[in-house]
């Protein structure tokens, strides 16, 4: 098969060539069902037409095997999350999706698999489908497996959730739950034991996360600044701090809650008390929760609220924002350890 034949029979909706195998069920047609997009694969260039008053938000995310999923990783799950980390850049900054590029480099054997393919863009475009963003471009080549999605989206000018707007005195609030994630890491690389149903439901976590957009856009006009938490709490919330020019202080009780509540629903406290030693070091730098981390000014703690309710989401209020700079977890004593401490995943340390 050719890299146009592959394009076409995988990836651009409606229009699989003859004697292929269906293209995946496809509740969108680019140029004429999706708000914003005028031309979408098939030229040189996709148009967008952001709507009167829209800003365009746009992010970039590459998925490296080996390096962000295991080789056997279920093709769907895959598809599902190559989307997903970019559509939680959206919600970050209250943005809702309009359209997205993929870029792909395909190992022969994967691209002359019907199976692979298929399940990969049926992940993939389901969740397209579910925020109603459309693919409208990219780029194919034969290579190690190497995903990178390129997504747009548009915002009410002004209204964007920026990392440089948090302010002394402001709470410092997290979206679902933080951990889940890194233990089925741990579980997957062989580091940790657990039943098979538990490791499912962790794996599921893990592979494909939810994108937290309907909190981001509820959060508009309350929370001051936001981050999804793609490599760690610890190390994502300085990137508040360093834009904003704060420090912050963390309640270890509250990010123990944060980090249960799943536990104690789902049935997985097993898990987490496994190596309860452990629980904030992976509450605090496990990567991969793509949850939001938000803060707001006191006065907006109904809306904050409100916000959760409405987008389903739990959110949980973790500590404080202090006018100096540095950041703190501090226990029920009143003892604070350097944030330091805890260290977040970065692809070059």
């Amino acid at each position: 098969m050719g890299e146009f034949d592959l394009i076409a029979r995988y990836f651009k909706r409606n229009t699989a060539p003859a004697q292929a195998a269906p293209a995946p069920a496809a509740s969108l047609s680019i140029a004429k069902d999706t708000p914003g997009v005028a031309l979408g694969i098939g030229d040189d260039c996709a148009l967008l037409t952001p709507a009167p008053g829209q800003q365009l938000a746009i992010s970039t995310d590459m998925l490296v095997e080996g390096r962000h999923f295991f080789a056997d990783v279920d093709p769907a799950a895959l598809g599902h999350k190559a989307l997903a980390v970019n559509l939680s850049d959206l919600a970050a900054m209250g943005a809702q999706p309009l359209a997205f590029t993929l870029a792909l480099a395909l190992p022969p054997a994967r691209a002359g698999d019907d199976a692979w393919m298929s399940g990969f863009a049926r992940g993939l475009f389901a969740l397209a489908d579910e925020h109603r963003c459309a693919l409208v471009g990219g780029d194919t080549t034969a290579g190690p497996l190497n995903i990178s999605i390129t997504v747009l989206g548009q915002v009410p000018a002004g209204q964007a959730l920026r990392r440089d707007g948090a302010r002394a005195g402001d709470d410092i609030w997290v979206s679902g739950t933080l951990g889940d994630a890194r233990l089925a890491l741990l579980a997957l690389q062989g580091q940790l034991a657990l039943p098979p149903d538990q490791l499912a439901t962790l794996r599921q976590r893990l592979e494909q996360p939810t994108p937290r957009l309907a909190l981001g856009t509820a959060l508009r006009g309350a929370a001051t600044s936001a981050i999804d938490l793609s490599d760690g709490l610890a190390g994502d919330l300085r990137h508040i701090l360093n834009a904003s020019g704060v420090g912050a202080v963390l309640d270890a009780k509250a990010l123990r809650t944060a980090g249960a509540t799943a536990a104690t629903a789902t049935g997985l406290a097993h898990a987490r008390s496994a190596d309860a030693g452990q629980d904030l070091q992976h509450t605090l730098t496990g990567g991969d929760d793509y949850e939001l981390l938000f803060t707001a000014a006191p006065a907006q703690r109904e809306a904050v609220r409100a916000a959760g309710a409405a987008s389903a989401t739990p959110v949980t209020r973790i500590g404080r924002i202090e006018p100096a700079q540095g950041a703190w977890l501090q226990d029920a004593q009143g003892g604070r350890q350097p944030l330091s401490d805890f260290r977040s995943f970065d692809h070059f340390a």
